[in-house]
C-alpha cells in the first residue's frame, strides 16, 4: 500500500454474513479446483520474489522482477501472446505492467481484471505485495485450462508505491485508450495480504468503494464485495471484515467509474516500506488461504463453467472466433496456439473458399474485416502447421 491504512473497520455479524453467503451457492467444481491451490507453489513464489531484491523505479531488481513474471505464467502454460507489457515514464525511468489475458468464451470483450502491484520501496516488499503477487500467481496457474464466459486480465503494476502511477497509466492509456473503450465487468485488487508472525491470521478484509467523486457505482462495488465475502465463505477457511478502498492500484479505476473491490490484510503489518518487509515476518499459511480465496472469487466473477469439460475446451489450443455471428469485424482468438503465425480461411456453404490470409507474428487478438462478404453461414478454418481448427461463423 502507498500509505498505511487507518481503517475504521466494520464487523460482520454473523447472521448477516450467513445472509450474503446463502445467496450464492456452493459450486463444487469451483472447489474442486480451489483446494489445489498450492501451500509450496505460495512458499516458494514469496521466497523468489524477496530474492529478487529492492524493486525501485529505474533498478535491475525491478526488471528481473518483471522478466520472473513472465517466465512463471509461460510455466503454468501461457503463451509469449497473452502477454502484453504496457510502458510509461516515471521520474525519466521506463516502467513497464504486465498484463495477461485470458479470453472469455461467451463475453470476450468484457473483462474480470484481478491485480496488484510488484515494485517495492525501501525494502523487498515480501508482503507488500509479495503476498498479492503470488496470490495472483497461483490464480493465474490454477485458472489456465478454465473455460470462464468473461475474459481475465491479470495485471501486475508497477509505480503503485511512487503514487499509483502505473495503473493510472493503463487506465488513461489502454483501458480510456480502446475504442470502444474497454468493457471491465469489475477489478480486483490484492494488496498486502501476508499476514502478520505469530499473530492468528483468520481474517481477510474486503474493500468496497466508498467515495464521493464518483460515486455512481458505489452500490455496484457493495454488491461486488458481498459476493466477494460470500466467496470467502465458501471457498476458504477465513472469516471477513467489511471496510473501504483505498491508496491502492483499483483508485484509478474507481476514478474512472469501474467497479472495484479487494483484498488486504486485517492484522496489518507494522513491516511495510522498511528492509524488515520479509517473509520472517509473515504468514505464508494465511496467503495460501487468501489466494483460496481469490480464486474461488475470480472463478465466479469470470463465470466458470460447470458444464464444459477442460478436454473440451482444450482440444482446439482455445482458439475462438467472435463476435458469431458478426456483421463487419471478426476477432481471432489465438488461444494456446504454440505457434503465432497462421493461416486463416473462411469456406462458404458451397465450399468456396471466399477468403484467406496469412498472419505472422500474430497477436493474442487479430481482426478481419468480413463487411463485404454476404450473410449467411461460413466454415473458418485456422491452420499453423499441423494443427487446423475449423468452427462455423455466421455474417448477418
Amino acid at each position: 500500500m502507498t500509505f498505511l491504512k487507518q481503517k475504521n473497520v466494520l464487523l460482520l455479524l454473523a447472521f448477516f454474513s450467513l445472509q450474503i453467503t446463502t445467496a450464492q451457492t456452493f459450486i463444487q467444481r469451483y472447489a474442486d479446483i480451489v483446494n489445489q491451490t498450492s501451500q509450496t507453489n505460495i512458499t516458494n513464489n514469496l521466497t523468489e520474489y524477496e530474492a529478487l531484491g529492492v524493486k525501485r523505479r529505474g533498478t535491475v531488481a525491478l526488471q528481473n522482477t518483471l522478466d520472473w513474471l513472465k517466465n512463471k505464467y509461460l510455466s503454468y502454460g501461457y503463451t509469449a501472446a497473452q502477454m502484453t507489457e504496457d510502458s510509461y515514464t516515471n521520474s525519466s525511468y521506463t516502467c513497464k505492467n504486465l498484463i495477461l489475458t485470458k479470453v472469455g468464451t461467451v463475453y470476450p470483450n468484457t473483462y474480470v481484471i484481478v491485480c496488484g502491484h510488484y515494485d517495492s520501496i525501501v525494502g523487498t516488499g515480501t508482503n507488500d505485495n509479495g503476498s498479492g503477487v503470488v496470490s495472483i500467481l497461483e490464480v493465474a496457474r490454477l485458472l489456465q485450462n478454465v473455460p470462464t464466459e468473461y475474459s481475465i486480465k491479470f495485471i501486475n503494476f508497477s509505480g503503485e508505491e511512487d503514487g499509483l502511477i502505473g495503473s493510472q497509466h493503463f487506465v488513461s492509456s489502454v483501458v480510456n485508450g480502446t475504442t470502444p473503450k474497454m468493457n471491465i465487468k469489475l477489478v480486483f485488487n490484492l494488496d498486502e495480504v501476508g499476514g502478520v508472525a505469530g499473530m492468528t491470521n483468520n481474517n481477510i478484509t474486503c474493500e468496497k468503494d466508498t467515495n464521493a467523486s464518483p460515486s455512481t457505482n458505489n452500490a455496484a462495488s457493495a454488491t461486488i464485495t458481498n459476493e466477494l465475502i460470500a466467496c470467502v465463505g465458501l471457498y476458504s477457511p477465513l472469516q471477513t471484515t467489511l471496510s473501504y478502498a483505498y491508496a491502492s492500484d483499483y483508485m484509478p479505476f474507481q476514478a474512472n467509474n469501474e467497479i472495484i473491490t479487494g483484498f488486504f490484510e486485517t492484522n496489518e503489518t507494522s513491516h511495510k516500506h522498511t528492509s524488515t518487509d520479509l517473509l520472517v515476518n509473515m504468514d505464508p499459511v494465511y496467503n495460501y488461504k487468501v489466494a483460496k480465496a481469490a480464486a474461488g472469487a475470480t472463478l465466479h466473477f469470470a463465470n466458470a463453467s460447470t458444464t464444459l469439460s477442460n478436454e473440451e475446451f482444450n482440444a482446439d489450443f482455445q482458439i475462438s472466433f467472435f463476435p458469431n455471428p458478426t456483421k463487419e469485424k471478426l476477432n481471432i482468438n489465438l488461444g494456446m496456439l504454440p505457434q503465432n503465425s497462421y493461416t486463416f480461411s473462411l469456406m462458404d456453404i458451397q465450399g468456396k473458399q471466399v477468403y484467406t490470409n496469412s498472419i505472422s507474428n500474430a497477436k493474442q487478438i487479430e481482426t478481419i474485416d468480413v463487411s463485404q462478404l454476404s450473410k449467411g453461414m461460413y466454415m473458418g478454418i485456422l491452420e499453423s502447421g499441423a494443427n487446423r481448427i475449423t468452427k462455423k461463423i455466421v455474417i448477418e
